[in-house]
């Protein structure tokens, strides 16, 4: 199978194409994004979006992860991304990121509740989990307005550092 297109009310979720670095790039190179996420790189060198981009389609076909571009319906612009990583039979991990000038409108949640759907009723996931930094609450806020429910701090290694994250659960109702 494929990797489908999923479409809400103001977003179109996408696969990423070699195409898209440069505004990868341009979005995941702004300081603050790096700040705000455990593995994003500051500075975003040349040519990281390019190897990034590349792995999306094996890690699909191996069903370990799926790796969205966000884009405005209206009018195609790339302004972020969201995923499913470390995908197992029993869990995957949601995790996003948007361009700075993007913050505030309510296109995470969109999109995060997009993908949650997708991955319980086409990946059958039993659950997800999420994670964010301490210090970024607007993520939190997301991951709360999604559906998640706290659980505990955990830490993790990411880029060579150990991280303090907070750690939620969302599990797949049974209808």
């Amino acid at each position: 199978m494929s990797q489908q297109s999923i479409e809400t009310k103001r977003l179109i979720l996408r696969r990423f194409n070699l195409s898209d670095a440069t505004r990868v790039q341009e979005l995941a190179g702004d300081k603050r994004i790096a700040e705000m996420t455990a593995n994003i790189p500051h500075p975003y060198k040349n040519g990281m979006a390019e190897g990034w981009i590349r792995t999306h389609c094996d890690l699909w076909e191996l069903k370990q992860s799926v790796v969205y571009a966000i884009t405005l319906k209206d009018s195609g612009q790339l302004i972020g991304t969201i995923s499913l990583t470390e995908i197992t039979a029993n869990d995957g991990n949601l995790g996003y990121w948007l361009g700075a000038p993007y913050w505030g409108k309510g296109y995470c949640t969109e999109a995060s509740l997009a993908l949650i759907e997708f991955a319980f009723k086409h990946l059958q996931l039993p659950m997800l989990y999420a994670r964010h930094l301490p210090e970024n609450s607007p993520s939190g806020s997301v991951i709360l307005k999604s559906g998640f429910s706290y659980r505990y701090d955990v830490e993790v290694t990411a880029s060579g550092k150990v991280r303090k994250v907070k750690h939620y659960e969302l599990q797949r109702k049974h209808i």
